[in-house]
């Protein structure tokens, strides 16, 4: 175990979070099962016990002076500090590298080192974080936050164990494997299902609501906060003791049988779970090795199976973006139990206790057990939560029970003109760190993405003015070039939702929700931010503050009652008032106003004309709008598009809103446009 140079919190005297504990002590154990993604809410200690956990790895041998962390007994043939051959050994604790969510590209895999090819002519490379992290511990808090290119990049490198680097004129190859950690808290937007597929284990974890418990954690933290080498000094011989069970698990590791028996229950657990592709079959298995190491054994038991599909299938259970991860208990022992062993004399597959962290063994930290729960754990699906208090409704006015919605299918793509520069995402043209490099340009403020080629052409014909001797290029400020790459941001899809009598039909709202939430589900699929205003009565209400949480928009729509009068003129105001505010926080955010309506405005004798003025603010303002018309009926007013005109917006009705539905209009255009030009011909 390396030293406790840092007085770090200990790990085994974190209280309670066994899952979480045992999670992380699986990776240490075995690599091969990579990762873990911790999910919870804040001030759960997720970080205090991701960065504990470095502590307790063991020691690396490494080749003297490679920055790539080569191993002496087996080096790297790639490695670009190579080859090795009889070089001297150093030993040095494994590294816990910890990636801000603000990192680059070129921070992360390494690239051109500029300071050198520069002032010495030769093309040499700089390591990244990623080689740092080489045989240690890559930390990302927030990873839900971090740029979805850069999330890409980390998990195929953690997948392959090997970086690779083609840029710049710089192509480099190097091995990558480290325990891949993530934390993320789920009210703040969720990670694409493509990526959280790539996490090899998940963990939901919540604050203890056990009184004494949490006068435990309290009381420990602050002995720490008073004297944290001294609270260090107390708990090392437990870590002394954990590090030297995760030594000798990874011993054990080898050794350890999975029989045909234990490899067809995790695969039948697969199977009956629906779950895409065949990682979560590869990923169980290694799980349910290093679970049976971990306990000390040399076969995998059913015990195993059960803990490592607990662990490892519940993030890749969604079946679409609102879904909340889970794992259904009954089905996963029924599964079990049809593929059992018949000689298996433990039906209830409880099995013989795994000693665990936890359990008061080595490893359990002195954490007192959990108590028994009075009441069912959330899970996050609505149908567990208990019913919402009813609220307040605008003037009074008595409102229906909301309905259903439509299921949520495939919609147009809708995009603020002109280019932005906001948070790199899906949707609007936009210039971001990420995406190609279009041209070159003086830059404007500090540098921050060099363009080298464009650069040396700029102080290419000045050489011979300036003096040059030797290899080393002669460079002026004015020399420098910054990239201009060209990709795509995220908006602020602000929703503008009219919940009034005149929308109350039950058939009729249930299409309009589906609509509204297949474009919820369109802004989680392309990073938005998303907000929700609703008007019925005599007002309007925020129903959503701006959040990247598309889950509590879809929760909300679920939620939204109808009834009463239409104050058009008041959402539209509500959504002004919601989007200047957001423009002071944001500023380089857009926002996409989505307005659903029939059009009607009711209460004033004027309201009409109101309404209209108040969609010219929104003009004013330069707010890119579209609006839904959800009018329907043989006989049709209009108003709904005569709003649009004033938003300087377009108008799409329900039918038009379809993708697919818009594939068929274009095909049916153009199968009518040959059949004339046919004629014609003829």
């Amino acid at each position: 175990m390396s030293e406790l140079t840092d007085a770090r919190y200990p790990f085994t005297a974190v209280v309670g979070m066994d899952d979480l504990r045992l999670g992380l002590l699986l990776n240490a154990v075995s690599p091969a099962v990579g990762g873990v993604l911790v999910r919870g809410e804040k001030g759960t200690a997720k970080s205090t016990m991701v960065r504990a956990l470095a502590g307790l790895l063991p020691s690396i041998a490494t080749v003297a002076g490679c920055r790539f962390a080569c191993d002496p007994l087996s080096p790297d043939a790639q490695c670009p500090d190579g080859p090795h051959a009889g070089e001297a050994s150093a030993e040095r604790p494994a590294f816990l590298v910890e990636l801000p969510v603000g990192v680059s590209e070129d921070r992360v895999v390494g690239a051109l080192d500029l300071e050198r090819a520069l002032a010495e002519g030769v093309k040499a490379y700089e390591p990244g974080l990623l080689a740092k992290a080489h045989r240690g511990v890559l930390y990302i808090d927030e990873v839900n936050l971090l740029q979805d290119h850069l999330v890409d990049l980390l998990l195929d490198a953690a997948a392959m164990g090997r970086s690779y680097v083609e840029r710049e004129g710089v192509s480099v190859r190097h091995a990558a494997r480290f325990l891949l950690v993530g934390t993320m808290n789920p009210e703040e937007g969720e990670l694409r299902p493509q990526l959280l597929d790539r996490f090899g284990l998940t963990v939901e974890i919540a604050a203890t609501r056990d009184a004494d418990e949490r006068a435990e954690v309290v009381r420990r933290r602050l002995a720490y906060d008073a004297d944290p080498a001294g609270f260090a000094a107390s708990w090392a011989a437990r870590e002394q003791e954990l590090a030297e069970r995760i030594g000798t698990a990874r011993e054990l590791l080898p050794s350890v049988e999975l029989s045909d028996l234990a490899l067809r229950q995790i695969t039948a657990v697969c199977a009956a779970f629906e779950v895409d592709g065949l990682r979560a079959d590869i990923v169980m298995a290694r799980t349910a090795v290093a679970l049976a190491a971990w306990a000390g054994r040399t076969e995998v038991l059913e015990e195993d199976v059960r803990k490592a599909a607990q662990l490892a299938l519940p993030h890749r259970r969604r079946r679409n973006p609102f879904d909340a991860p889970g794992l259904d208990q009954e089905q996963l022992d029924r599964t079990l139990a049809e593929h059992r062993d018949p000689g298996d004399e433990d039906p209830d597959g409880d099995g013989p206790d795994d000693g665990g962290p936890g359990d008061g063994g080595p490893g359990g930290g002195g954490s007192p057990a959990p108590s028994e729960p009075d009441e069912p754990a959330a899970t996050g699906s609505s149908e567990d939560a208990p019913a919402a208090p009813p609220r307040q409704r605008p003037g009074g006015t008595k409102a229906s029970s909301p309905v259903a919605a439509d299921r949520p299918y495939r919609t147009r793509l809708f995009k603020v003109d002109g280019t932005g520069r906001g948070a790199q995402g899906r949707r609007s043209p936009a210039e971001t760190d990420a995406g190609h490099t279009v041209r070159a340009r003086r830059p404007q403020g500090r540098l921050a993405r060099l363009h080298l080629s464009a650069t040396l052409r700029a102080a290419a014909p000045h050489q011979v003015a300036r003096g040059r001797a030797g290899r080393a290029l002669v460079l002026r400020r004015d020399d420098l070039r910054e990239q201009v790459r060209r990709g795509r941001e995220s908006n602020l899809v602000l929703f503008v939702v009219d919940a009034s009598g005149s929308m109350a039909a039950r058939q009729r709202m249930t299409a309009v929700k589906g609509a509204v939430l297949s474009l919820l589900m369109d802004a989680y699929q392309r990073r938005d931010k998303i907000g929700m205003v609703t008007f019925r009565g005599s007002g309007a209400e925020l129903a959503l503050p701006p959040t990247s949480s598309v889950e509590v928009g879809a929760a909300r729509l679920e939620q939204l009652p109808t009834g009463g009068r239409t104050p058009l003129e008041a959402g539209l105001l509500r959504a002004h008032e919601v989007l200047r505010v957001e423009r002071l926080r944001d500023p380089d955010r857009r926002a996409l106003l989505v307005v659903v309506t029939d059009g009607r405005a009711t209460g004033a004798r004027d309201a009409l004309a109101r309404s209209h003025r108040a969609a010219g603010l929104l003009a004013a303002q330069g707010v890119a709008a579209v609006v839904l018309d959800c009018e329907s009926g043989p006989v049709r007013l209009g108003l709904a598009r005569e709003l649009a005109a004033h938003l300087n917006g377009d108008a799409v009705s329900l039918d038009e809103l379809r993708a697919d539905g818009v594939a068929a209009l274009v095909r049916e255009t153009r199968s009518t446009m040959t059949r004339t030009t046919t004629r014609k011909a003829a």
